[in-house]
């Protein structure tokens, strides 16, 4: 578990860093990673293109790891993410990731959810429901 802990912290300290410092050491060579926008990328070559090019526009400024669970072939880590883009939009939200590894201890699926941390109590004023009007995040 502990093998399995130092690959997903490594990987988040690339993005942290902006340096790919083992990435073929983290993902096999057909691993499918999906960010919890939509967009995945099947391969480590792809994985990699992704990452340099991604971090071109953006830093990721913050990267936190809550919490782990392990099962089995299976990792689910829970973390807190923010960024800033170079236009100057900001974004951070909470999320998981679920891991699935090889049995050379490489990923090969991650996949992401995000959650709002902008959170809030509709009923707070009684039964009926009261919403904000904003325009729903892209998770």
């Amino acid at each position: 578990m502990k093998q399995r802990e130092a690959v997903i912290r490594q990987w988040f300290s690339m993005w942290l860093q902006k340096t790919d410092t083992g990435m073929e050491n983290i993902f096999s060579e057909d691993a499918l990673y999906i960010e919890s926008w939509g967009p995945e990328y099947r391969g480590n070559k792809k994985i990699k293109l992704w990452f340099e090019e991604w971090n071109t526009r953006g830093t990721v400024l913050q990267w936190d790891i809550l919490q782990f669970i392990h099962r089995e072939n299976q990792t689910v880590v829970q973390w807190y993410f923010k960024n800033r883009m170079n236009g100057g939009k900001a974004e951070a939200f909470e999320g998981m990731s679920l891991v699935k590894w090889t049995s050379d201890g490489k990923i090969c699926f991650l996949q992401e959810f995000g959650c709002n941390e902008n959170r809030y109590d509709p009923y707070r004023d009684g039964a009926v429901p009261h919403f904000r009007k904003e325009t729903a995040m892209w998770f």
